[in-house]
């Protein structure tokens, strides 16, 4: 006779129950494991997207002319010194920035920063060092395909006296009065060293030995609010517009966007200095939100 052994009762149970715990924390095991690389994948793009954001922000802000610096609201279009522009209205920062890319040049800068005064005059500002060419060259290649180029520029001396209304920020003011504001546009001839007033003169006006050449003014905000209805927008980049000659970044500019799913964007200054803030939210799972912020100091 042969015999045949089976499971007794009580390992049947025994493995039923084993089975049983297994099925339900493995699952949740398995489920929460997935949750973490999702969360973690998410984060770590977000980390790098703001990052990114402020930092592209930063590079701009690090060549801005610091008394142009202002906060505007989108609203209605007011402005005000960077200082005084508190809450969540002024939603809109906005700077003039010195022509850095024509200064580094490859070699050599492309303009001096500094005028001859001794060899000036009403009519011209001598510039010795300076390629007006050279300058030329570089701002077309830099701006978009309907020709800004160096004619459009605008001189800032350092040491004058100026705030943020001298800068054309309130666009009719702006447009080519006269040359007794912060920023004297200028235009060139043969000489490759001297800068002619666009408009006007350069008597009566007081000319310093040291100036920053601009070609572009920038804002950067936020744009389609809450389109999609999670309370984000587009963080923007504006560029290629003057300011001197009446131009606004929103009819005038030319945009790129930073980042999407953008929450918030923050400004505020200490004196001179700035601190920007950029969060960004990101859906992880049905029902979950996150959301991350980045800072950056800028001097």
């Amino acid at each position: 006779m042969i015999r045949r052994y089976a499971f007794t009762m009580i390992e049947l149970i025994f493995v039923i129950v084993v089975m049983g715990i297994l099925s339900k924390y493995g699952a949740e095991f398995l489920a929460q494991a997935y949750h973490n690389f999702v969360f973690s994948k998410i984060n770590n793009e977000l980390q790098s997207e703001a990052e990114m954001a402020v930092e592209t922000i930063a590079a701009r802000l690090q060549y801005r002319i610091k008394d142009s610096v202002i906060g505007r609201k989108s609203s209605d279009g007011n402005f005000t010194a960077i200082q005084s522009a508190s809450g969540t209205q002024y939603n809109i920062l906005e700077w003039v920035g010195s022509d850095e890319e024509s200064f580094r040049g490859k070699t050599v800068p492309q303009w001096s920063g500094i005028i001859d005064l001794d060899d000036s005059n009403a009519t011209y500002l001598s510039s010795p060092g300076t390629n007006t060419n050279e300058i030329n060259t570089t701002i077309v290649r830099l701006s978009h395909s309907s020709g800004t180029d160096i004619n459009d520029s605008a001189l800032y001396f350092i040491g004058s006296n100026s705030n943020q209304n001298q800068y054309g920020w309130s666009f009719t003011d702006g447009a080519f009065v006269n040359q007794s504001k912060a920023m004297h546009p200028i235009q060139t001839d043969a000489n490759n060293s001297v800068f002619i007033p666009k408009v006007g003169s350069f008597s009566g006006e007081d000319v310093y030995e040291y100036y920053q050449l601009a070609w572009t003014a920038y804002a950067v905000g936020i744009t389609d609010w809450n389109a999609t209805g999670n309370n984000t927008g587009t963080l923007k980049l504006w560029y290629d517009y003057q300011p001197w000659q009446g131009e606004d970044y929103n009819t005038s500019g030319q945009s790129q966007t930073i980042m999407e799913n953008v929450s918030t964007f923050q400004f505020r200054a200490v004196g001179s200095v700035l601190k920007i803030q950029v969060c960004v939210k990101s859906d992880l799972v049905e029902d979950e939100k996150y959301s991350l912020c980045k800072e950056k100091t800028i001097f």
